[in-house]
């Protein structure tokens, strides 16, 4: 147990924490502080999102248990791997969809972990809400070309 415990402190270091970060930077919030969409880099962060969820999926998430290697009960991992994840709540229902939809377990996790830590869960994430409704002002100042104002990002 140890060994795979090792394994996946490795991996949430090296690639999923950083996976949803780099997605969102480059898809969300790099174009709206006026800085050119890099495609290839927003494209390239989803391909390996899609595939950091689906190896969750696929490999931690086996066992009989209904958090991160199969534990009855959530871990330090699971807590740091869902607050990564939560960040996609800041995207827009349908990118967040298109991105979660497919992946049923992730999903099911989440809430598990959401219910197994009420009601603190919801109290660590209340500030995503005000972030993805300060992302959607500066989106729609973007559209009507009156710039961008990054003293609103204090009042999250």
């Amino acid at each position: 147990m140890l060994h795979l415990f090792g394994k996946l402190t490795a991996y949430l270091w090296k690639i999923a924490l950083s996976v949803p970060v780099e997605y969102l930077f480059n898809t969300l919030v790099a174009p709206e502080f006026g800085l050119p969409l890099d495609q290839k880099a927003a494209d390239e962060g989803e391909k390996l999102l899609s595939a950091s969820l689906a190896m969750i999926e696929s490999y931690w998430l086996e066992g009989d248990g209904p958090f991160l290697l199969g534990n009855s009960q959530p871990s330090i991992a699971d807590l740091a791997l869902v607050c990564e994840i939560m960040q996609l709540e800041v995207a827009d229902e349908k990118d967040r969809d298109h991105i979660l939809g497919e992946h049923k377990r992730i999903l099911k996790w989440i809430g598990d972990t959401k219910n197994a830590t009420a009601p603190y869960f919801d109290e660590i994430h209340s500030i995503l809400p005000s972030i993805k409704e300060n992302l959607k002002e500066l989106k729609a100042e973007q559209a009507n070309n009156e710039g961008t104002n990054l003293q609103r990002w204090g009042n999250c």
